[in-house]
């Protein structure tokens, strides 16, 4: 029988709803990075969506798990809505454009690797990441007077 020595193991780590601000990212659409871990490349994110906000379309180099809090989204390339209850994987590849369709929208999205920013023309032009997604949202914690977040970094 083995025995675990608890003190050799890391413990839980708690985040209450309200421990992170939302910031505002435009239009009423609102932005909370919750956990960044470069050493992995995860990084996890809620949103509030309103109605008609576009997410650039986008590549991911790793994949996705996306849950649906309330409202509803989509992909402008599918046909299926997102709604409150729902879960989304994206395998790594994937292309796509997210539109939000109803006020109020959360969504929380765990992801690993980068989001590659496309043109018209399917050329890369920019790139999203973990540290790039924290270091926006600390600043804008910072100009929108929530001082420095205590996002879980590691």
């Amino acid at each position: 029988m083995t025995v675990l020595d608890s003190t050799s193991t890391p413990p839980a780590v708690h985040v209450g709803a309200g421990d992170l601000p939302f910031v505002e990212i435009g239009g009423g659409n609102k932005l909370k990075v919750i956990q960044v871990r470069a050493d992995e490349g995860l990084w996890i994110v809620e949103n509030i969506f309103q109605a008609g906000y576009e997410v650039a379309t986008h590549r991911h180099t790793g994949p996705v798990y996306g849950y649906t809090i309330s409202g509803a989204w989509k992909y402008k390339e599918y046909d299926y809505v997102n709604r409150a209850g729902s879960f989304l994987y994206e395998p790594a590849g994937s292309v796509h454009t997210l539109m939000c369709v109803e006020d109020g929208t959360q969504a929380w999205f765990q992801m690993y690797g980068c989001n590659l920013n496309l043109r018209p023309d399917g050329q890369v032009e920019s790139v999203t990441d973990g540290p790039s997604a924290l270091a926006a949202y600390v600043a804008l914690c910072e100009a929108q007077g929530f001082g420095r977040p205590n996002v879980l970094v590691g």
